[in-house]
């Protein structure tokens, strides 16, 4: 590697690096002034304290990943074409492919730990960062009814629940049928079931079996069973996806699958993020250095503020498509990646144009 690479690959990672420290400083600081009472109130132990916000930094540095680099890449960038060094590496004989090499191997490095903060530590620090949150500073925010709960639970067994209380492991009009291919073979109900750790008991139970010339009926004041599924299995937190190494997210989501899951679309969003956000590292590098390796008239000014505006539309895009699919039958696939790919595009015509 010659001087001009270990000369602006040293900028690339020291300016990403600083902007990150000086950043979540920051958002440590909002977050805390805006939980201090909350804390107090609590009197939540330090060591808590200080692992929620060890796992908040990685949380919040994996969700910004992109931003930070793509500021970062504006501001020294912009630096080099203001002290006129680009037009002198130009003029050496230095093609732009050639210079912009080293912004490739930053982003290389930079995509490379993003992918395993992603598919590794990320998952646990989101896992930390929300138990904090809902022990602590919403207590019960999680822990709400859910109603109208139906769920595959194997290949031959279908419930459903009309609510489910997490607090009390308690639900309400319970069904469960068994079939074996095709046909119904019997049909459990109870006006309610409650989750006793090993068992269920149900309450007005009935069995109904459906036989060729007749059927059968068992009923019971009170029963207690032992069934292939949890409470948690019933109402999963919103943000468990996040909390999953990405084997395990995998299975979860074939899982949910074949439940009947209304979130899968949730889930999948945040298995493609996983893989789309080391990309769009390279798209905003390469988006950053085209759009600042030219002198402007007004300075670093003017190439700060269209690589903020161009930012906060990339957040923008991002957030509107990953919340349509996970609201709605869009295509998570679609809505992770076409961000990447309108922004990639931009960064070709961009780049063409910053070599001309």
């Amino acid at each position: 590697m010659k001087i001009l690479d270990w000369y602006i690959l040293k900028r690339y990672l020291f300016t990403f690096l600083m902007m990150l420290l000086l950043f979540i400083p920051i958002g440590i600081t909002v977050n805390l002034a805006e939980k201090i009472d909350k804390i107090l109130a609590q009197e939540v132990p330090f060591v808590a304290v200080a692992q929620y916000y060890l796992d908040f930094t990685i949380y919040f540095a994996n969700l910004l990943y992109p931003i930070f680099l793509f500021i970062s890449v504006i501001w020294f960038t912009s630096k080099l074409a203001n002290n006129t060094e680009v037009v002198a590496f130009l003029s050496s004989g230095v093609s732009f492919w050639r210079f912009l090499r080293p912004y490739m191997i930053g982003a290389t490095l930079v995509a490379s730990l993003a992918l395993i903060m992603g598919l590794y530590l990320a998952p646990n620090a989101s896992k930390g960062f929300n138990e904090f949150k809902y022990t602590y500073l919403k207590k019960n925010a999680k822990l709400t009814q859910t109603t109208n709960i139906y769920r595959q639970i194997n290949d031959n067994d279908y419930i459903y629940v009309s609510n489910f209380n997490p607090v009390s492991k308690r639900g309400s009009n319970f069904t469960l049928e068994h079939f074996e291919g095709n046909q119904l073979t019997y049909k459990i109900s109870a006006t309610s079931i409650v989750d006793q750790d090993s068992t269920y008991r149900l309450i007005n139970y009935t069995k109904r079996i459906f036989g060729v010339d007749n059927d059968s009926i068992e009923t019971s004041r009170r029963k207690d069973i032992a069934f292939e599924f949890d409470t948690d299995d019933l109402t999963p937190e919103a943000y468990i996806a996040e909390t999953l190494q990405y084997g395990d997210l995998i299975d979860f989501i074939e899982k949910e699958k074949r439940r009947g899951s209304s979130n899968i679309g949730r889930y999948e969003v945040v298995k493609h993020k996983k893989w789309s956000l080391p990309v769009s590292v390279f798209i905003l590098t390469i988006i950053a250095v085209s759009v600042s390796s030219i002198k402007r008239r007004g300075g670093m000014g003017i190439n700060l503020a269209f690589g903020i505006t161009i930012a906060m539309i990339f957040v923008f895009f991002d957030k509107v498509f990953s919340v349509l699919a996970a609201q709605s039958s869009f295509s998570p696939i679609v809505a992770v990646w076409l961000p990447n790919v309108v922004f990639g595009i931009l960064a070709a015509y961009l780049l063409f144009n910053a070599k001309r």
